[in-house]
């Protein structure tokens, strides 16, 4: 599917990986794009200034014009679902019903009505603590056990997906621990880089939980992390690829440990590293992932050919381009 040759609607635009799908696109010169979300008291609508779209509407008010005037769509020829509430800490059901199961069957199905392209983010959060093991495969739902009411949204709306026979149409994303420009907005669901960012140019130091698996030594937790400039280039893959459906992980194929992730944070800065390691709360003990890594074989079957940014160079590129200089992407 040619992205240049019809309309995109992106909701969750403003948020961290939708406005860096936007940034992408215009770099391949392409701005005939919808923008949805909902511009809420946050500053993500900071993530949308630098960028070229044709026109934004509320997340709410795109349904109603679904329902009430579809024509005003019928140039919408691919729909980039990232809108969700993605905080894993959320524990409103009703509210993550609502937003990310509810809305995202009625997306779909409009969708597949008109034979767009429909492409969406489920999470690595439906694999829970990872017993049932990582793969993108739809055959294996049942199997899987979300460790929190996110995940378990998420995980939903995949079993939906398969029982009415959508995955052969659609493809959906189980994203693993993105990090980037554009997320300053997301407070206490900011990457670690992020966050140990502003810690050592305040104190010079990184704070990281303490590990309470025995095989884990502190900081020795590890997780597939992925730049965000990786994930969406591989997001736009699967949009434009009509034959890439069903669900895919979208990560680095690499796990890493948390000490690996902060001290090219400390090389960017140009100070030693000094990391002190902390109590993990309580809440967050039992529902802790200790290891995660994409299996990415199913991506790579589907055409995906690029090499994936190294973890090093990833976070040097942020911190210097980005954090230390406060800009989001598509500032010059």
């Amino acid at each position: 599917m040619d992205l240049s040759r019809t309309t995109i609607l992106v909701t969750g635009g403003a948020g961290f990986i939708g406005s860096a799908l936007i940034w992408a696109l215009n770099q391949r010169g392409i701005d005939r794009i919808l923008v949805s979300d909902y511009l809420d008291q946050s500053e993500k609508w900071k993530n949308l200034v630098p960028l070229r779209f044709m026109d934004y509407i509320e997340a709410d008010m795109l349904m109603k014009r679904i329902e009430e005037r579809p024509q005003s769509l019928v140039e919408v020829g691919c729909v980039l679902h990232l809108g969700a509430c993605s905080a894993t800490t959320e524990k409103n059901g009703r509210y993550l019903i609502d937003n990310n199961f509810e809305y995202t069957k009625q997306l779909c199905n409009w969708t597949l009505s008109k034979s767009a392209r429909f492409v969406y983010a489920s999470s690595a959060a439906t694999y829970g603590d990872g017993a049932q093991g990582m793969l993108d495969d739809e055959n294996t739902l049942e199997k899987l056990r979300p460790l929190n009411m996110y995940g378990y949204s998420k995980h939903l709306f995949d079993l939906h997906a398969r029982r009415h026979g959508w995955l052969s149409r659609i493809a959906g994303m189980k994203y693993f621990n993105v990090f980037g420009p554009n997320e300053d907005h997301k407070d206490d669901m900011r990457s670690v880089v992020h966050k140990a960012f502003g810690q050592i140019r305040a104190t010079g130091r990184v704070q990281l939980f303490k590990s309470y698996h025995r095989d884990y030594p502190d900081g020795g937790q590890k997780r597939d992390f992925l730049y965000v400039k990786d994930a969406v280039e591989m997001t736009l893959h699967l949009a434009s690829t009509r034959t890439a459906n069903g669900l895919f992980n979208l990560g680095s194929g690499k796990a890493h440990t948390w000490i690996d992730l902060v001290t090219p944070i400390f090389d960017a800065m140009q100070m030693p590293a000094k990391i002190d390691f902390i109590d993990m709360p309580e809440s967050l003990r039992a529902k802790y992932q200790y290891f995660t890594e994409a299996t990415i074989d199913k991506l790579r079957a589907s055409g995906y050919t690029r090499p994936m940014t190294s973890l090093d160079d990833a976070v040097i590129d942020y911190v210097r381009n980005y954090l230390s200089k406060g800009q989001h992407l598509g500032d010059s």
